[in-house]
């Protein structure tokens, strides 16, 4: 069936009572925006199409007029600011089960945001909760961060009271959070070995070798990092005691072997080599690139947070740019509404447009009936002509 537009109009008769000399009127209908004229799924697909689609909003808007209905971009923009308020309360309720896990994982990617006659790049950071890779029982979410400039102190400020395994790339600004005196305690770092295998990856693509500068060392560390990784997928999803059984038996020999055979090769290289840069970032990030060996729960990646960041990333060729650090701050808010309903395999349209139905109604105190994880698809209503 084709998109089908509606208009409802509400009359609200007045009535006088001549005994008491009183007037009566019914209540005004809810509407999701204060004095609002958009019901809660035309602003649900305005939001899904601009975060979960990526899409611009001067690219519905023409859409929606050669559909008969005249929506400007000026307007557009004025509902998805006026909804951001309104989901505020779910974005704190899956911010705190977020950081409430013993393990996330943190990443951060650039964002352009418009400035006069320019743009300068601000970032969008997120951590991400999956506990399925060791069959956890806590259900899976994102959450989002907007700053202006990429420093340290955002993600210290993020992870105020964060005190657990941080899975994430090698990043300075984390540096301080693994420091052992820090309040509320030191967080571990876990290191990414997709980050660690691109540098050689890069080094081994069988397209240099007809330039003759593929490095055989390079293909031989890929193929020992690749024996590492074939053993992960058999254990991925299996318990902790599983997962750390496992490494124990078959990967801790393999890393010992690595380890050793990474650090005569070093010996034997230039510093200048583009090889030996590849070996430091491991060798000398040795620690959390081996503590996934002493703990079942922590993953071989950090490819949890670059999937929660990859539509950002494709999007920026369609968007462009934040228009302000506010519209950045907004987007981070519904970017992580989006991304927990994805990971929960909810559709994202159909429960924002349940939730902005509802959460006027809903109490502070059951909020959480409304999360992705709790929530549940409201039954199709079906016409006779269509049955």
């Amino acid at each position: 069936m084709p998109r089908q537009w509606k208009v409802i109009q509400t009359v609200r008769e007045k009535f006088t009572c001549r005994a008491c000399e009183s007037i009566g009127q019914p209540p005004a209908p809810f509407h999701v925006v204060a004095r609002g004229w958009a019901g809660p799924n035309l602003l649900a697909m305005i939001l899904f199409e601009k975060y979960g689609q990526h899409q611009p909003l001067n690219r519905p808007s023409p859409r929606y007029a050669r559909e008969g209905v005249e929506l400007n971009l000026s307007t557009l923009a004025d509902q998805v600011g006026a909804c951001t308020p309104v989901l505020k309360p779910l974005y704190e309720a899956v911010r705190g089960h977020v950081f409430a896990a013993a393990r996330i994982h943190g990443d951060d990617t650039p964002v352009p945001v418009l400035a006069p006659g320019k743009t300068r790049t601000g970032r969008l950071w997120t951590y991400v909760r999956d506990d399925r890779p060791f069959a956890g029982p806590a259900p899976p979410a994102a959450v989002f961060f907007y700053s202006p400039d990429r420093r340290g102190e955002h993600p210290e400020h993020h992870l105020r009271n964060f005190a657990g395994i941080l899975q994430a790339d090698a990043y300075a600004g984390f540096n301080r959070l693994y420091d052992g005196t820090r309040r509320p305690g030191p967080v571990t770092e876990a290191a990414c070995w997709a980050h660690g295998r691109r540098n050689f990856f890069e080094l081994a693509d069988p397209a240099l070798r007809k330039m003759n500068l593929l490095s055989p060392i390079a293909l031989e560390a890929v193929r020992r990092i690749d024996a590492v990784f074939a053993i992960e997928r058999e254990i991925n999803g299996q318990p902790t005691e599983a997962r750390l059984a496992a490494r124990q038996r078959r990967i801790l020999p393999l890393i010992d072997e690595l380890g050793s055979w990474m650090r005569a090769e070093r010996a034997r290289l230039s510093r200048h080599a583009e090889v030996a840069k590849a070996f430091d970032y491991i060798l000398t990030r040795w620690p959390a690139f081996t503590v996934f060996l002493r703990d079942g729960r922590i993953c071989l990646t950090n490819n949890a947070a670059e999937r929660a960041l990859r539509g950002i990333a494709l999007g920026r060729k369609a968007w462009l740019f934040a228009g302000s650090d506010h519209g950045g701050e907004r987007a981070a808010v519904v970017y992580s509404l989006i991304a927990t309903a994805r990971l929960n395999d909810v559709d994202p349209q159909a429960w924002l447009a349940d939730v902005l139905a509802r959460i006027a109604g809903q109490p502070i105190r059951r909020l959480d009936a409304l999360l992705p994880w709790h929530w549940r698809k409201p039954p199709t209503i079906h016409s006779a002509a269509a049955a």
